[in-house]
Parts: structure tokens; sequence; C-alpha cells
């Protein structure tokens, strides 16, 4: 790379020199305390559960503070920021509902594994039911952190900066090799997250983390609040320059635009494509669109704006449809990210005690509810700035793709000063999920395949030492992998979503069965986990234009029946006792409740889907995706299976594994902030519905 290409680059970016000061005060304060905390006791090296649970010292601050910074990374900063530029406020959703995930998940399942001595999700699957099944879901789970989660996160990380800096195309020679700028960042972020995270394991990444989030939180906020001011303009507030967005989205042409609707009408997300294909028709240079919608209208030069808008996917509604955000399987992705995701749950697992592990978890449900704040109101503001450029001048690039909408903002419209600090709390968000990504990779290999397969005698030593290999092997494959698998992606939030819930129906019936159902076998679980990626895979294949959420929400249904039908037919049981009369009559009870709950709302979906468009009042609904409902149900009438037969069958599979409900019970303040939880959430979508 030309020196002077770069330094031109750098020059009109609009950082000044404080700005580089605080980013590299920051990466060195970053190191440093990662360096000081993986730092071993004179003669001692660290032990398995020092390196991989961070010696269960984590208090419930750094327990929350290190979820959020392990979950906060560039698809949030950069990828939610460009589905909120795109489509708008409705992807909120998955925050607004991860933080209701949070309480159930504290409250249900945490406190199960950490009684149980949990290290890694596959190892409680190998209890419940036999080594096959923790084998397959530790390969998916390599997989999934490999191939998905860091790639896709140094990706947006390396675009980000890359945008922000105005280095996009540049490339630098090494050792004769023509080699893009992005590589570079990427491999340099891979090396500074790997540097304590390798070395010092849990402790150093959940340690870190604390003052990440603190970066992440204060810096995203300072963004947002900025963005305002800039959108307002003149000296205005913050306040006149959200009233200027809100005004400009929901009158006037886009009086039925998306953005300021948490639950999108297909209708209107196809008027919003037409809207954009018409102007394009019109005068392909005033309005971008993405590269597959470009080749789309290509391809039918037969078809006007509203048979394109009508038959292209995807649009806002493929991305969030409708009601799928409140009812559908969206809680499955919450679910399978949350609570069965080694690198997020393997934080609880480390906390100081069950009590501390769920304070962790509420408190990280209360920052979860600041995220929307942090990335879709800047998303917004570059989408009203993008559509209003006569207001303001010497603007540095240009957004081509959604998910350039964060770092562009950026780069134009904070101040000196702030733009380092937005810089800082970008690249924290990158670090941290990197750092915790490395750990729980070499989590589970080392625990789950080397301990039981290819050395059992391992010493500690030796497996702290294997973890940092592996770790190291993760960083090199995820190198090589990301770009073909990225490079041209306009919505990354969206992939990653999408390609996870290939995963996620069959993780959370094998893990909430098997927790919860004496009669749920290995067989089953083995089955279901083999063809759930395949049966994802047919969905996407055949079924390419229903939205991804709904495919996830129909092949949870297959599976369930699927996996109910075969631990039935299993004969591998054993003869128990019964529960108590008392215990009995509850479950029982409880049973027909959620089963005629469950009923009642797939009949409801099914009387809508079948009217159509026959009335008013189903053609709103099916707009609105009311399909969801047939999930709903399911999901609600499913645990009506698992109360009636523990409350009437004489039979268990020999794993099966006793409950003790007092692991269950929360303090008031748990109860206090689910309720809080809940009704924050119904005044959003009230508000913004």
């Amino acid at each position: 790379m030309e020196q002077l290409k770069f330094t031109e680059a750098i020059s009109l970016s609009g950082f000044e020199t404080i700005d580089f000061i605080i980013m590299v005060v920051y990466v060195i304060l970053l190191v440093s305390l990662g360096m000081f905390l993986s730092r071993e006791r004179a003669g001692e090296g660290k032990s398995v559960n020092d390196y991989f649970l961070a010696g269960h010292t984590l208090t419930w601050w750094a327990v929350g503070a290190s979820l959020i910074a392990a979950n906060i990374s560039a698809e949030q900063l950069i990828g939610m920021a460009g589905t909120g530029y795109a489509d708008g406020i409705a992807i909120a959703a998955y925050e607004i509902m991860a933080a209701l995930t949070l309480l159930v998940i504290g409250k249900f399942l945490l406190p199960f594994m950490i009684e149980r001595k949990i290290f890694t999700i596959p190892q409680f699957l190998r209890e419940r039911y036999n080594d096959g099944v923790g084998l397959a879901f530790s390969i998916l789970w390599l997989f999934l952190c490999v191939f998905i989660n860091l790639t896709s996160v140094a990706w947006l990380g390396a675009l980000a900066i890359e945008q922000i800096l105005g280095l996009q195309g540049l490339s630098v020679s090494i050792f004769g090799l023509e080699v893009s700028l992005r590589m570079v960042i990427i491999i340099a972020l891979f090396l500074i997250a790997g540097l304590y995270s390798i070395n010092g394991g849990l402790t150093s990444v959940a340690w870190t983390d604390v003052m990440q989030v603190t970066f992440l939180i204060g810096g995203g906020l300072v963004t947002a609040y900025f963005a305002l001011v800039s959108v307002a303009g003149n000296d205005g507030t913050f306040i006149e320059g959200f009233n200027k967005i809100y005004t400009y989205l929901t009158t006037g042409d886009y009086s039925r635009d998306t953005h300021f609707h948490l639950i999108i009408r297909e209708s209107s997300a196809i008027q919003q494509v037409q809207a954009q294909v018409q102007q394009y028709l019109i005068d392909s240079n005033s309005i971008k669109l993405a590269d597959t919608l470009k080749e789309f209208i290509a391809q039918h030069p037969e078809m006007d704006a509203a048979g394109i808008a009508k038959a292209y996917h995807p649009n806002a509604y493929d991305n969030v449809p409708g009601i799928a955000a409140v009812v559908g399987a969206m809680w499955l992705t919450n679910f399978g990210y949350w609570g069965f995701n080694q690198y997020i749950i393997q934080k609880g697992l480390a906390a100081r005690s069950i009590n501390e592990a769920k304070k962790g978890f509420v408190f990280a449900g209360f920052m979860k509810m600041l995220i929307p704040f942090i990335v879709l109101i800047p998303g917004l503001c570059a989408f009203y700035m993008s559509k209003n450029m006569d207001q303001y001048t010497h603007i540095q690039g240009t957004i081509n793709v959604a998910d350039d909408a964060f770092p562009w903002l950026v780069r134009n419209f904070t101040p000196t000063g702030i733009k380092g600090l937005s810089f800082a709390a970008l690249t924290a968000a990158v670090i941290s999920s990197l750092a915790s990504m490395f750990n729980s990779t070499s989590t589970i290999f080392t625990m789950d395949i080397y301990k039981k397969y290819i050395d059992k005698d391992a010493t500690d030593k030796e497996l702290v030492n294997v973890g940092r290999i592996v770790a190291v092997v993760a960083l090199i494959i995820a190198a090589f992998a990301v770009n073909p698998l990225l490079s041209d992606l306009d919505q990354a939030f969206q992939y990653i979503q999408e390609y996870s819930g290939f995963i996620y129906p069959g993780v959370i019936i094998v893990f909430c069965f098997g927790l919860f159902w004496k009669r749920a076998s290995s067989t089953a679980a083995v089955w279901t986990a083999l063809i759930a990626i395949p049966l994802g895979i047919a969905f996407k294949v055949y079924l390419p234009d229903m939205p991804f959420l709904f495919r996830s929400g129909y092949v949870f249904i297959i599976l369930l029946v699927f996996f109910v039908l075969i631990s039935y037919l299993d004969r591998k049981y054993v003869s128990v006792e019964l529960p108590s009369e008392a215990e009995r009559k509850a479950m029982l009870r409880w049973a027909a409740i959620l089963g005629g709950t469950g009923l009642f709302f797939i009949i409801l979906a099914a009387v809508v889907v079948l009217m159509g468009n026959s009335t008013t009042l189903t053609y709103y609904l099916n707009d609105i995706g009311f399909q969801a409902f047939f999930f709903f149900g399911v999901m609600i009438g499913g645990n009506s299976i698992w109360l009636y037969s523990n409350s009437k069958d004489k039979k268990a599979v020999p794993k099966a594994l006793p409950i003790d409900l007092s692991l269950f019970r929360t303090t008031r303040g748990y109860t206090y902030s689910t309720i809080a939880f809940t009704v924050i959430t119904l005044i959003l979508y009230i508000l913004f519905w």
C-alpha cells in the first residue's frame, strides 16, 4: 500500500491526534489489565477450574458485565445498526426479548447446571443422554463458534474500522503478496483478543470485560447522543433530533414506512421496496439498492415495480415478520443463544454462587434494555441523513451496504474526542466477544473431546496447555474462513440469526426435554441432532421466500413431534416410582392449562390462515404474521407432554435426572425484575406497534 494513499485516507477521516491517543491508551490498558490478570503465582500453574471457569470467583456485576461484553459486538453495533438503517426498530425485538429470556434462564436452567458442576453444555448432554449426543453437540458448537461467531464478529469489526478511517479498498504488501487492509485489521483484532484471553483464560476475559462494557455502553450512548444532536442541527437538542427523525419517518412519503414500528406488516414492507424500486427505475443514481435486488430487477425486465416488490425477498418483513418477533421462533434464537451457547452461559457457570449468577443475569437484562438505544438510534440517524444530504456538508464516504451506516455516522457526525471514544467502544465490543469465543472454543474441545477421548488422565497443566493451543488453532481457521464466508453480505446480523437458526430448534428440544422429561431418550436426542440441520436447509431450499423465523418455527414443530415419538418407541427404560399425589395433581392441572392454551392458539392460527384475506380482521392478522401462533401454541402446549408423562408414567430412561424444585426459587427482587421487564416490554410495543 502506498504511504501517500494511507496518509491521505487518515487525513480525510476526520480523526485528530486526540482520537488516536484515546484509542491507543484503551488498547494498552486492556492488554495490560488482561496480562496482569493472567499472571500465575510463583511455582503454581493454573488449574482447569481457574482457566476455564475463573475459579468460580465472579461476582454478580462481573457476570452481568461479562455477559453483555461477550454478547454486544460488531454484529450489534454494526450489523444491527445496519438492519435498523434498512428496516427500522423492529430488530430491537432481539434485545427486548433477550432481557426476558435472561430471566427465564436465570430461574430454570442456570441453577440446575451450577448445582451439577457443569463445565460445558455438551457435558450436560453426555451426563443426561450418552457420549454420542455429547460428542455430536460438541462438534456442532465448535462449528458454530469458529465459522459463524468468530468470523462474523471479526469481519464486521474490521469493516467498521476500515469505513471509519476511510481505508476501504486499500491493501498492503506482505512478503511480495498484496493483502487487503481489512484482513490485516482482522488479524490484529484476533491477536489483541488472543494475547490475554489465550494466556489467562476466563479470569482475564471476565474481569477485562468489566472495563470493556464501560467503554461499550458509555461510548455507545455518547455516539447515539451526538448522532441525534447532529440531526437536530443549529445547536438543537437530542430530543429535537429524535422528534425530527420520528416526524420524517411517520408522515408524508414515509407514512407507511417500517422504520418506527416494532411490528412490521408484510404489506408495508412490500410497499417500502416498491417505492425504492420505482425511484431506482426512474433514476438509478438517486438511490442505492442491495446488489441482490439490482440483480433481481435485471433478471426480470418484464416486471413493474409492484411485481418486483412482491416477488423479491428479502425485505423488512422477512427479517422480522410481524408478531413473530414476540410469539414466534425468535424465542428459539434467544433460548439457544443465552441458555445453550457455551461462550455465554460459561460466565454464569463461573459465578461464586447460584444467587450471584441469578443477580448477574438480572443485571445483564437491564443493560440489554439499553442496547436498542445504542445501536438503533445511530442507524435511524444515518438513514435520515442519507436521505437529506443537502442539509450536510463535507461528507466523507458513502453507505454502499446497510452495514456501512454506523461507521459512516461515526466518521462524519461525531466531534473530535468522541470519535476516539466511539472507536474504543467499537473495539471493546469486538475484542471482548472474540476473547470469550476463543475461551469457550478451547473449553469445549479440551473438556469434551481431548479429556474424554484422547487423554483421560491428562493433568490440569496439560489440559490448560491444550486449551491454549486449541484457541490458537481456532484463531487461524477463522482467519482463513472469514473472507469466503462474509465478503458478499449486506446485513451480517441477519446472516448470523438465520444460520444459527439451523441449529437452535434441535438444541432447544434436546436440552429442555432432557432436563424436564424422564422419558426423553438418547436415541431421540441423537436423531434430532442429526436431522435438525438438514431439515433447516431443506426448508430454506424449498421455501426460500418464507421468513427464516417462520421456517425455524416449523422445523421446531416437526422436530418436537419426532423427538416425542422416538422417545415413546424407545425400549431402554427402567421402572420408577410416581411422584407424590400432591405433585401429580399439580402436574396434571398445569398439563391441562398449558395443553388447552396451546391448542387454543393452534386452532386460532389455523382459522386465521385458512380464512386468508376474506375479512378485514383476518387480512390484518395475516399481514402481521399471525401464523407465528402455530409455533407459540406448540411451544406452550408441548410442556403438557412432559407434565402429563411425569405424573402418570412408571417408566423412565436410565439417565433421567432428578430435579430439586428448591433450585428454582427466587427472591422478591427477581420477581419484581420480571414484572418490570414485562411492563417495559408492553409499554414499548404499545407505543411503537
